[in-house]
């Protein structure tokens, strides 16, 4: 632990003079945390130098360390072990010193490094690529600080539950890594969430092979929702389209944004459609419009909208979609609008 207080101490001279060697700006440090600078011992050439020994240039460390000043904190000791760690999955030191410089404060935490090598080769022997466990380290480090045999522990729940659904042992091992790769957050959930969340949907009616689809489709984010959450926003739902809790499971099933958003989220959503002239019915028969933002519905009218595409008039299945899949439609709907109206292959009669 560093001290934070400002008032009293003075900025180390030492530190301030090797960050200037190094081109650092320390207006930059001073300005976001400049309790860095006043700490007494600082690694600055030596954090340096094991950057350039892995092929980092002068303005890459200056970066690295703009970005993450806490990295000259660290023993020279401490960030070898890290690099040894992560270039347990990095194809070679260049794709490492990229992933520093993107993502430093991932790199540059270097607690709990027993567990992260642990979790790092656990997620090996489960079979995930070392692309994706890199991903891991860069963008939900925090999972690699439990102990090895909590997230062990969660996979195996999870696996049961699967085959417990209905679901194959031959697709089990595909399924989970999947599931991970899409959401590795998963596996900061406790068992009692997961088994909780599980009975929620069953108590509502949805079969097993319902249950699987759901959980495919919301990529594991329904276990980091509880059951009175989904309970109102179904309830919410079965209100607005004054359905039967049969239609309303159809309609979970065909948009599971439906048991996912908050109530506020599903209203801002709604009330953006609606501003737009769509009706609940439009909204009813394809409600995987409310998996988008407002902005993106808004921005995608007025894109077909100049084409002379009436949305009102219309079912909303051109809205919906990854942007790729928007994108394919818009282009359809332009071609098929530029196309002349006459037949090219039929020549014309024309008078001398």
């Amino acid at each position: 632990s560093y001290t934070t207080d400002t008032k009293s101490r003075k900025e180390n001279k030492k530190t301030l003079v090797n960050l200037n060697n190094l081109s650092v700006d320390i207006t930059k440090i001073r300005r976001q945390k400049e309790w860095v600078l006043l700490q007494d011992v600082t690694y600055v050439k030596e954090i340096a130098g094991i950057l350039q020994e892995m092929g980092a240039d002068e303005t890459t460390v200056a970066n690295i360390i703009e970005c993450c000043p806490e990295a000259i904190l660290h023993t020279p000791t401490e960030i070898n072990s890290q690099r040894a760690l992560w270039q347990l999955v990095c194809h070679n030191e260049k794709q490492l010193i990229k992933l520093i410089e993107q993502f430093p404060e991932s790199f540059f935490t270097t607690e709990h490094q027993q567990n992260q090598k642990a979790n790092i080769l656990f997620f090996q022997e489960l079979g995930l690529k070392n692309n994706i466990i890199t991903r891991f380290l860069t963008c939900a480090s925090n999972i690699f600080y439990n102990p090895v045999e909590k997230n062990k522990n969660i996979i195996e729940i999870l696996q049961r539950n699967y085959l417990n659904l209905g679901g194959s042992e031959a697709n089990m091992k595909i399924w989970i890594l999947k599931l991970l790769s899409q959401n590795p957050f998963i596996l900061l959930n406790t068992s009692t969430a997961i088994q909780e969340n599980l009975e929620f949907l069953q108590k509502n009616d949805f079969t097993d092979q319902e249950v699987l689809q759901l959980l495919s489709k919301l990529k594991g984010f329904i276990f980091q929702l509880n059951s009175t959450t989904m309970q109102k926003s179904m309830l919410f739902s079965k209100n607005i389209f004054k359905c039967s809790n049969q239609e309303l499971k159809q309609l979970v099933l065909k948009c599971p944004a439906l048991v996912y958003y908050s109530i506020p989220v599903l209203e801002e959503r709604l009330k953006g459609l609606l501003k737009e002239g769509i009706s609940i019915a439009q909204i009813r028969g394809t409600p995987m419009v409310l998996e988008l933002t407002t902005q993106i519905i808004q921005y995608r009218i007025k894109k077909l909208s100049a084409l002379g595409y009436d949305i009102k008039s219309g079912n909303l299945e051109s809205l919906n979609g990854t942007k790729k899949d928007f994108e394919v439609t818009y282009s359809k709907i332009q071609s098929k609008k530029e196309r002349p109206i006459f037949n090219p292959g039929v020549s014309l009669h024309t008078e001398d």
